[in-house]
């Protein structure tokens, strides 16, 4: 007999199915807490009894109007407008709660802290807001924001969607370039810049960099400054220069929260791709506010006084996502550095868990590559700290692997809910994520969110299960973008998810559905490998990779030959390891053996390093394209484009045994 319970490293308890938000969300609607999957088909059907449940079940501060989602006569999915008539404000949403209750709480590298409540960061928000005014910020203007992972960025960004501005921002480690083909696209009225940071033991002065980026963008009309005691001389520049403090010095204004429409812009984000300008991803107030609002109370099981962490920058869409968590009655940390520090005595692993423990923190949110540096250090916070409040690991940015899994249950806390999830800066939110109402299977990303039409679809866009397929969505969701930024914005938005089969949303992920109904994501589809026909992804290589501690890093990419396709290994070897025959010689047989004859690369080589994007990912298709001799157009959007060099001969470098 097939054990099929096998695979389950934890099980929701009889009190998940009564007093989690999932549950009673469900009671609530006449719903089964037990049988997720009912629930999510009428979450997919009824769209004006979903979301209007959601609406009321979260509280949203503001007025629905009469009708939820508003299609032409074809019923499309592409151009749907959502809540035409409701009226509402994403800050005022945000900044709810009672006077006292703990809102905010900052941390750094040296272990320093500060706790804000709610009535502190509700009057700095309100200064924020006068200066901006002041500076004639109006609703639909730009702010930028090229600041630190701190209490002045989540002011600033709240102040402008209290006002209807829109909040665009890049963390303060971004290139010149990088920051101008974001920031400088959407041409700001008003720039915000931490003038000096630091990271791990580092600081940094960014005059030079805040200059060149004035010169780059002539719409900004004030340059506001964090982090410093003095405004900036700008002799060549007819700009309003100003510190944070007196950006803040009328303290008289009240906090005003302007009613907008459920479609007004909030933010502009950007992808993190090589092949061009990034593009500028326009989301609205309403689809942010409300997905999120269904990820974290109803997904994530949040509630009143939780305290929600990720580690993130203020580029990536995960801060986004973290700061919404004052919206369902919670507090944020807030962490500005690097996560593990480098010291005279090595490698010290502690300090997000120092402050998971201080702060008695219930949402902690990861990436698989820090999961891994953990692991290859053999650090276990559940043996070196007290999590008692610490209830779910959430983890995102590429595929988590099984031993991950493992590791986590066994190394950090047993009696939690681990959550992999995956959707994009294209939705601000996830198409699959966990539940609490649902087991968590080693490997495997618990379901399809609520709201989401999500499919696996093969090549006759038909739904499958247990292949693989393209991850993609069939109806209509709040949070899908509302355009493109600049010329051509909607029919470059259609070109990028639609036009590959018309309405229908195509993600650009390779997944599989098991008949658990739980989803397996194998990478993205524009670096998948097709070795004789056959779709592989990377992730099903660097699974096995994981496994060697000899490997520091690596990277896959598939070379077309001859009308077929090579898979080809980069590898970054530990410093105590020679590559010889025999190593490399089981590295295959593993491949071979933990994937499949498919998987295992036609060549290997060694290289120094590996490139990244901004956000963490490694860029399989960067080193496609440099390898081919090709031109990699947005340079911008890599932590490390000097390692691309390498890359450009190497075919003229001996391959490994």
């Amino acid at each position: 007999m097939i054990d099929r319970n096998k695979d389950i490293l934890w099980s929701p308890s009889e009190q998940e199915y009564q007093y989690s938000n999932m549950a009673k969300f469900a009671l609530q609607n006449g719903f089964d807490p037990r049988d997720y999957d009912t629930l999510h088909r009428w979450s997919i059907s009824d769209h004006e009894g979903f979301w209007r449940a959601l609406w009321q079940f979260a509280d949203v501060i503001g007025t629905p109007g009469k009708v939820v989602l508003e299609r032409d006569q074809n019923k499309k999915m592409f151009g749907s407008h959502w809540f035409p008539g409701a009226h509402l404000n994403f800050a005022e949403n945000l900044l709810r709660g009672d006077d006292k209750r703990l809102a905010v709480v900052t941390g750094n590298e040296q272990g320093e802290s500060q706790q804000y409540t709610m009535k502190q960061l509700r009057a700095l928000v309100r200064r924020v807001r006068a200066g901006l005014v002041r500076c004639g910020v109006t609703k639909g203007d730009r702010v930028g924001g090229v600041m630190s992972n701190d209490i002045e960025a989540l002011a600033a960004l709240l102040a402008c969607a209290s006002i209807g501005a829109v909040w665009v921002s890049c963390s303060t480690d971004i290139g010149i370039q990088g920051i101008t083909d974001r920031i400088g696209q959407v041409e700001p009225k008003v720039l915000i810049a931490t003038r000096t940071y630091r990271y791990n033991g580092r600081d940094f002065v960014c005059d030079e960099k805040i200059i060149s980026l004035l010169d780059m963008m002539g719409s900004v009309e004030t340059l506001v400054l964090t982090n410093s005691d003095q405004p900036l001389r700008l002799s060549n520049h007819q700009i309003n220069s100003l510190t944070w403090a007196q950006l803040c010095s009328d303290d008289s204004q009240p906090l005003v929260f302007e009613q907008l429409p459920f479609s007004h812009p909030l933010y502009i984000m950007f992808t993190s791709g090589t092949t061009g300008l990034p593009k500028g991803i326009v989301h609205s107030a309403g689809g942010v506010l409300l997905q999120h609002l269904k990820e974290h109370m109803l997904h994530c099981d949040v509630k009143n006084a939780d305290v929600m962490f990720w580690y993130t920058n203020i580029s990536w869409m995960m801060y986004h996502w973290l700061i919404s968590g004052l919206a369902s009655n919670a507090a944020i940390f807030l962490y500005d550095g690097a996560p593990i520090l480098k010291t005279d005595s090595g490698l010290d692993y502690s300090q997000l868990w120092k402050f998971t423990e201080q702060y008695g923190i219930t949402h902690f949110g990861t990436s698989p590559n820090y999961i891994a540096a953990l692991q290859e250090g053999e650090y276990s916070p559940g043996k070196k700290f007290k999590l008692n409040n610490l209830r779910s690991i959430l983890s995102a940015g590429a595929p988590v692997m099984p031993e991950q899994f493992d590791w986590l249950y066994s190394e950090v806390k047993r009696d939690m809910i681990f959550a992999s999830i995956s959707g994009g800066t294209e939705i601000l939110g996830c198409f699959v994520l966990g539940s609490p109402t649902l087991p968590v299977r080693r490997g495997q990303i618990t379901c399809k969110a609520l709201g989401h039409a999500v499919h696996i679809l093969d090549e006759r866009w038909a739904p499958i299960i247990a292949e693989k397929g393209e991850l993609s969505c069939t109806e209509p969701f709040p949070s899908a973008p509302l355009t493109f930024w600049g010329e051509n914005g909607d029919e470059r938005y259609y070109k990028e998810y639609f036009a590959e089969c018309d309405d229908i949303w195509v993600h650009g992920d390779l997944a599989e559905q098991t008949a658990y109904g739980t989803l397996v994501i194998y990478g993205r589809t524009d670096t998948t490998l097709k070795p004789g026909g056959v779709r592989i992804g990377t992730a099903e290589i660097y699974r096995v990779l994981d496994t060697y501690s000899e490997i520091e890093d690596y990277i896959v990419f598939g070379l077309p030959i001859e009308g077929d396709e090579i898979i080809v290994l980069c590898l970054v070897l530990q410093d105590d390891v020679t590559a010889d025959e025999d190593f490399i010689q089981q590295l295959r047989q593993e491949i071979r053996h933990k994937a499949s004859p498919r998987h295992v690369p036609r060549q290997i080589h060694q290289v120094s390093d590996v490139p990244y994007t901004l956000n963490g990912k490694r860029v399989e298709g960067a080193v496609r394209a440099i390898a081919t001799g090709k031109e990699v157009k947005n340079i911008g959007s890599l932590q490390n484009p000097e390692c691309l060099d390498e890359y450009k001969n190497i075919f003229n470098m001996e391959a490994l045994s």
